[in-house]
């Protein structure tokens, strides 16, 4: 039995220790906004947050994330910092396909936790694990860049 909190709440599902936390975030508890990319970890589309840290959960077993706190797409903007991230994003007009933008959105929140005014290099490197197909980097750059600038310090 795995004991996950996910968005706040709680979930005691009975899975094989092995299945990915993405496969349990999509197809048992509905949660859809997590996508699945490339399955190992090289794309950020499946990223999400488990407890408070940026991790790929197409690589994640529900073993390693048992008494976990996990948090999707589905709730970032309960947070400060991804309220301002989504904000920016429609502000700056990010998504054109909009597939990779939810991995997008958990990496953009986690880098301004941990740095609040990144430069453009920080967020080249913080954000390098995440492939956006459709090529929207520029836009992402200046989304986390606006949102910084609304994100208290």
């Amino acid at each position: 039995m795995t004991t996950l909190t996910v968005n706040g709440t709680k979930h005691e599902l009975d899975l094989p220790d092995d299945t990915p936390l993405l496969w349990a975030l999509r197809d048992i508890l509905g949660m859809t906004g997590t996508k699945f990319g490339c399955g190992m970890a090289l794309c950020g589309a499946c990223t999400v947050h488990m407890d408070g840290q940026p991790i790929r959960s197409c690589v994640t077993t529900l073993a390693l994330a048992n008494g976990k706190s996990i948090t999707t797409i589905e709730a970032i903007q309960a947070d400060p910092v991804g309220k301002q991230v989504q904000e920016a994003w429609l502000d700056v007009g990010v998504a054109q396909c909009g597939f990779c933008q939810a991995g997008q959105i958990m990496s953009a929140t986690a880098l301004l936790k941990k740095n609040p005014k990144p430069s453009d290099d920080d967020i080249d490197s913080f954000m390098s694990g995440n492939i956006c197909r459709c090529g929207t980097y520029n836009r992402i750059k200046k989304a986390i860049h606006k949102a910084a600038d609304k994100t208290e310090v």
